[in-house]
Protein backbone atom coordinates (compact mmCIF):
# COMPACT_ATOMS: atom_id res chain seq x y z
CA UNK A 1 0.00 0.00 0.00
CA UNK A 2 2.71 2.17 1.08
CA UNK A 3 4.34 1.54 -2.53
CA UNK A 4 1.08 2.14 -4.36
CA UNK A 5 0.59 5.38 -2.20
CA UNK A 6 4.80 6.67 -3.38
CA UNK A 7 3.67 5.71 -7.22
CA UNK A 8 0.31 7.39 -6.93
CA UNK A 9 2.06 11.06 -5.33
CA UNK A 10 5.07 10.45 -8.09
CA UNK A 11 2.31 10.50 -10.64
CA UNK A 12 0.78 13.71 -9.28
CA UNK A 13 4.02 15.69 -8.89
CA UNK A 14 4.73 14.40 -12.39
CA UNK A 15 1.24 15.51 -13.62
CA UNK A 16 1.52 18.98 -11.52
CA UNK A 17 4.69 19.63 -13.22
CA UNK A 18 3.57 19.07 -16.43
CA UNK A 19 0.65 21.18 -16.00
CA UNK A 20 3.43 23.89 -14.99
CA UNK A 21 5.44 23.76 -17.98
CA UNK A 22 2.46 23.79 -20.19
CA UNK A 23 1.52 27.00 -18.52
CA UNK A 24 5.13 28.26 -18.82
CA UNK A 25 5.02 27.92 -21.95
CA UNK A 26 1.93 29.58 -23.06
CA UNK A 27 2.70 32.61 -21.26
CA UNK A 28 6.61 32.59 -22.62
CA UNK A 29 8.00 36.21 -24.24
CA UNK A 30 9.74 36.41 -26.97
CA UNK A 31 11.66 39.66 -26.31
CA UNK A 32 11.89 39.65 -30.83
CA UNK A 33 8.29 39.02 -31.67
CA UNK A 34 7.60 42.75 -31.09
CA UNK A 35 9.82 43.83 -34.14
CA UNK A 36 8.07 41.44 -36.51
CA UNK A 37 6.89 43.21 -39.54
CA UNK A 38 3.24 41.43 -40.54
CA UNK A 39 0.60 42.80 -43.07
CA UNK A 40 -2.46 43.88 -41.71
CA UNK A 41 -4.74 44.40 -44.55
CA UNK A 42 -4.29 41.03 -46.44
CA UNK A 43 -0.47 40.10 -47.45
CA UNK A 44 -1.40 39.63 -51.62
CA UNK A 45 -0.70 42.91 -52.59
CA UNK A 46 1.33 42.02 -55.74
CA UNK A 47 2.46 45.25 -57.72
CA UNK A 48 4.32 43.44 -60.19
CA UNK A 49 5.93 40.25 -60.33
CA UNK A 50 8.09 39.32 -57.09
CA UNK A 51 6.91 43.09 -55.59
CA UNK A 52 4.21 42.63 -52.63
CA UNK A 53 3.32 46.20 -51.02
CA UNK A 54 0.89 44.50 -48.61
CA UNK A 55 -0.04 47.86 -46.03
CA UNK A 56 2.00 46.28 -42.67
CA UNK A 57 1.88 46.62 -39.19
CA UNK A 58 5.34 49.15 -39.45
CA UNK A 59 3.05 51.58 -41.96
CA UNK A 60 -0.12 51.63 -40.25
CA UNK A 61 1.98 52.94 -36.96
CA UNK A 62 3.92 55.47 -39.03
CA UNK A 63 0.60 56.90 -40.65
CA UNK A 64 -0.97 56.82 -36.96
CA UNK A 65 2.40 59.24 -36.07
CA UNK A 66 1.53 61.68 -38.57
CA UNK A 67 -1.59 61.83 -38.39
CA UNK A 68 -1.94 62.57 -34.53
CA UNK A 69 1.63 65.09 -35.54
CA UNK A 70 -0.95 66.69 -37.94
CA UNK A 71 -3.55 67.01 -35.55
CA UNK A 72 -1.21 68.38 -33.12
CA UNK A 73 -0.39 71.11 -35.16
CA UNK A 74 -3.40 71.86 -36.89
CA UNK A 75 -5.01 72.48 -33.31
CA UNK A 76 -2.57 74.58 -32.38
CA UNK A 77 -2.67 76.95 -35.13
CA UNK A 78 -5.53 78.78 -34.21
CA UNK A 79 -3.44 82.28 -33.55
CA UNK A 80 -5.66 83.55 -30.31
CA UNK A 81 -4.71 86.45 -28.57
CA UNK A 82 -4.58 84.84 -25.48
CA UNK A 83 -3.32 81.04 -25.95
CA UNK A 84 -4.95 78.21 -25.04
CA UNK A 85 -2.73 74.93 -23.73
CA UNK A 86 -2.95 73.34 -26.98
CA UNK A 87 -1.64 76.58 -28.98
CA UNK A 88 1.14 77.08 -26.42
CA UNK A 89 2.60 73.83 -26.49
CA UNK A 90 2.71 74.26 -29.91
CA UNK A 91 4.62 77.69 -30.08
CA UNK A 92 6.72 75.94 -27.50
CA UNK A 93 7.61 73.01 -29.33
CA UNK A 94 8.39 75.55 -32.77
CA UNK A 95 10.32 77.52 -30.43
CA UNK A 96 12.72 75.02 -29.10
CA UNK A 97 13.71 73.75 -32.42
CA UNK A 98 13.84 77.29 -33.98
CA UNK A 99 16.22 78.07 -30.69
CA UNK A 100 18.03 75.04 -31.34
CA UNK A 101 18.74 75.55 -35.02
CA UNK A 102 19.86 79.10 -33.93
CA UNK A 103 22.01 78.11 -31.43
CA UNK A 104 23.88 75.70 -33.88
CA UNK A 105 23.08 76.92 -37.30
CA UNK A 106 22.54 81.03 -37.01
CA UNK A 107 20.12 82.94 -38.06
CA UNK A 108 20.25 80.91 -41.85
CA UNK A 109 18.95 77.79 -39.56
CA UNK A 110 15.51 79.64 -39.73
CA UNK A 111 14.43 77.81 -43.35
CA UNK A 112 14.81 74.27 -41.49
CA UNK A 113 12.79 74.79 -38.25
CA UNK A 114 10.03 73.00 -40.73
CA UNK A 115 11.74 70.13 -41.82
CA UNK A 116 13.66 69.44 -38.27
CA UNK A 117 10.49 70.62 -35.82
CA UNK A 118 8.18 67.66 -38.13
CA UNK A 119 11.32 65.41 -37.94
CA UNK A 120 11.58 65.51 -34.62
CA UNK A 121 8.14 65.21 -33.55
CA UNK A 122 7.35 62.11 -35.83
CA UNK A 123 10.22 60.41 -34.11
CA UNK A 124 8.97 61.81 -30.61
CA UNK A 125 5.43 60.57 -30.86
CA UNK A 126 7.11 57.23 -32.20
CA UNK A 127 8.96 56.29 -30.11
CA UNK A 128 6.43 57.37 -26.96
CA UNK A 129 3.38 55.41 -29.31
CA UNK A 130 5.15 52.13 -28.68
CA UNK A 131 5.46 52.72 -24.91
CA UNK A 132 1.58 52.89 -24.88
CA UNK A 133 -0.01 49.38 -23.48
CA UNK A 134 -2.61 48.92 -26.34
CA UNK A 135 -1.68 45.87 -26.00
CA UNK A 136 -4.46 45.38 -22.97
CA UNK A 137 -6.86 45.28 -26.15
CA UNK A 138 -7.13 41.99 -27.49
CA UNK A 139 -5.77 41.62 -31.26
CA UNK A 140 -4.44 44.81 -31.00
CA UNK A 141 -0.56 45.40 -30.23
CA UNK A 142 1.88 48.85 -30.50
CA UNK A 143 4.58 48.74 -32.67
CA UNK A 144 7.54 51.36 -32.53
CA UNK A 145 8.83 51.42 -36.22
CA UNK A 146 11.83 53.45 -35.10
CA UNK A 147 13.18 50.11 -33.48
CA UNK A 148 13.67 49.13 -37.18
CA UNK A 149 16.85 50.50 -38.83
CA UNK A 150 15.14 50.60 -42.45
CA UNK A 151 12.80 53.39 -40.71
CA UNK A 152 15.68 55.27 -39.16
CA UNK A 153 18.23 54.59 -41.99
CA UNK A 154 15.86 56.45 -44.75
CA UNK A 155 15.29 59.54 -41.94
CA UNK A 156 18.97 59.46 -41.87
CA UNK A 157 19.09 59.29 -45.41
CA UNK A 158 16.85 62.38 -45.92
CA UNK A 159 18.92 64.41 -43.72
CA UNK A 160 21.96 63.69 -45.00
CA UNK A 161 20.92 64.41 -48.59
CA UNK A 162 19.71 68.16 -47.66
CA UNK A 163 23.09 68.46 -46.30
CA UNK A 164 24.43 67.54 -49.45
CA UNK A 165 22.06 69.95 -51.99
CA UNK A 166 22.60 72.76 -49.61
CA UNK A 167 26.37 72.18 -49.21
CA UNK A 168 26.57 71.90 -53.14
CA UNK A 169 23.90 74.30 -54.28
CA UNK A 170 25.52 76.82 -52.21
CA UNK A 171 28.97 76.74 -52.18
CA UNK A 172 29.81 74.01 -55.55
CA UNK A 173 32.33 71.92 -55.92
CA UNK A 174 34.34 74.00 -52.75
CA UNK A 175 32.01 72.28 -50.18
CA UNK A 176 34.91 69.63 -50.29
CA UNK A 177 37.36 72.16 -48.56
CA UNK A 178 35.06 70.85 -45.74
CA UNK A 179 37.36 67.80 -45.87
CA UNK A 180 40.35 69.79 -45.17
CA UNK A 181 40.94 71.68 -42.24
CA UNK A 182 41.89 75.13 -42.68
CA UNK A 183 45.59 75.78 -43.00
CA UNK A 184 46.19 72.26 -43.46
CA UNK A 185 50.07 71.66 -44.58
CA UNK A 186 49.77 69.87 -47.85
CA UNK A 187 51.43 66.66 -46.70
CA UNK A 188 49.24 66.31 -43.65
CA UNK A 189 46.13 67.27 -46.14
CA UNK A 190 46.80 64.39 -48.59
CA UNK A 191 46.28 61.94 -45.31
CA UNK A 192 43.76 63.81 -43.20
CA UNK A 193 41.16 64.70 -46.18
CA UNK A 194 40.49 60.53 -46.76
CA UNK A 195 39.94 60.52 -43.38
CA UNK A 196 37.58 63.31 -43.05
CA UNK A 197 35.42 62.21 -46.22
CA UNK A 198 35.06 58.59 -44.53
CA UNK A 199 34.06 60.50 -41.02
CA UNK A 200 31.21 62.14 -43.49
CA UNK A 201 30.38 59.38 -44.99
CA UNK A 202 29.62 57.24 -41.79
CA UNK A 203 26.89 60.31 -40.42
CA UNK A 204 23.75 58.99 -41.79
CA UNK A 205 24.47 55.07 -40.89
CA UNK A 206 25.75 56.54 -36.96
CA UNK A 207 22.62 58.35 -37.24
CA UNK A 208 20.38 55.58 -37.94
CA UNK A 209 22.07 52.87 -35.63
CA UNK A 210 21.83 54.82 -32.76
CA UNK A 211 18.31 55.96 -32.84
CA UNK A 212 17.66 52.20 -33.75
CA UNK A 213 19.53 50.46 -31.27
CA UNK A 214 18.34 52.69 -28.58
CA UNK A 215 14.94 51.73 -28.90
CA UNK A 216 15.24 48.31 -29.59
CA UNK A 217 17.75 47.84 -26.37
CA UNK A 218 15.05 49.00 -24.24
CA UNK A 219 12.10 47.31 -25.94
CA UNK A 220 13.58 43.93 -25.29
CA UNK A 221 14.66 43.92 -22.00
CA UNK A 222 10.71 45.17 -21.15
CA UNK A 223 9.94 42.01 -22.71
CA UNK A 224 12.10 40.07 -20.87
CA UNK A 225 11.10 41.74 -17.85
CA UNK A 226 7.85 40.57 -18.36
CA UNK A 227 9.12 36.92 -19.28
CA UNK A 228 9.91 37.07 -15.64
CA UNK A 229 7.21 38.03 -14.09
CA UNK A 230 5.24 35.88 -16.03
CA UNK A 231 7.53 32.82 -14.98
CA UNK A 232 7.27 33.92 -11.46
CA UNK A 233 3.21 34.05 -11.16
CA UNK A 234 3.21 30.37 -12.70
CA UNK A 235 6.00 29.42 -10.46
CA UNK A 236 4.17 29.61 -7.07
CA UNK A 237 3.79 31.97 -4.38
CA UNK A 238 7.25 31.96 -3.61
CA UNK A 239 8.82 32.51 -7.20
CA UNK A 240 6.00 35.25 -7.57
CA UNK A 241 7.73 37.30 -4.52
CA UNK A 242 11.29 36.30 -5.07
CA UNK A 243 11.22 36.94 -9.13
CA UNK A 244 7.65 38.25 -10.34
CA UNK A 245 6.96 40.84 -7.79
CA UNK A 246 10.84 42.79 -8.12
CA UNK A 247 10.70 42.05 -12.28
CA UNK A 248 7.29 44.13 -12.18
CA UNK A 249 8.92 47.07 -10.32
CA UNK A 250 11.87 46.69 -12.46
CA UNK A 251 9.00 47.20 -15.92
CA UNK A 252 7.37 50.30 -14.50
CA UNK A 253 11.06 52.16 -13.53
CA UNK A 254 12.08 50.92 -17.04
CA UNK A 255 9.20 51.96 -18.52
CA UNK A 256 9.58 55.59 -17.08
CA UNK A 257 13.04 55.67 -18.22
CA UNK A 258 12.14 54.52 -21.73
CA UNK A 259 9.62 57.61 -21.88
CA UNK A 260 12.82 59.85 -20.84
CA UNK A 261 14.94 58.02 -23.69
CA UNK A 262 11.93 58.59 -26.12
CA UNK A 263 12.43 62.31 -25.50
CA UNK A 264 15.99 62.26 -25.58
CA UNK A 265 16.91 59.88 -29.00
CA UNK A 266 13.85 62.98 -30.49
CA UNK A 267 16.36 65.24 -29.20
CA UNK A 268 19.60 63.75 -30.50
CA UNK A 269 18.59 62.98 -33.81
CA UNK A 270 17.80 66.37 -34.35
CA UNK A 271 20.65 68.18 -32.99
CA UNK A 272 23.04 66.16 -35.01
CA UNK A 273 20.94 67.02 -37.97
CA UNK A 274 21.04 70.83 -37.28
CA UNK A 275 25.00 70.32 -36.76
CA UNK A 276 25.38 68.51 -39.92
CA UNK A 277 23.18 71.15 -42.14
CA UNK A 278 25.58 73.51 -39.91
CA UNK A 279 28.32 72.49 -42.11
CA UNK A 280 26.92 72.90 -45.12
CA UNK A 281 25.72 76.30 -44.66
CA UNK A 282 28.52 77.64 -42.51
CA UNK A 283 32.01 75.94 -44.29
CA UNK A 284 35.14 75.99 -41.87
Amino acid sequence: MAAEDGIVTAEKSMMAAEKTFEAAETGKVDPMKQFTIEPVFGSDWQLADGINIAFTNSALWMAITAALVTAFVAGGMKRQLVPGRWQMAVETMTGFIDDLLEANIGKAGRKYVPYIFTLFMFILFGNLLGLVPVGLIPSVHAFTFTSHFTVTGVLAIMSFSIVLIVGFAKHGLHFFSLFVPKDTPFLMAVFIAPIELVSFMVRPFSLALRLFVAMMAGHVLLKVLASFVIAGGSGGIGTGVLVGVPSFVLMVAISALEILVAGIQAYVFALLTSLYINDAENLH
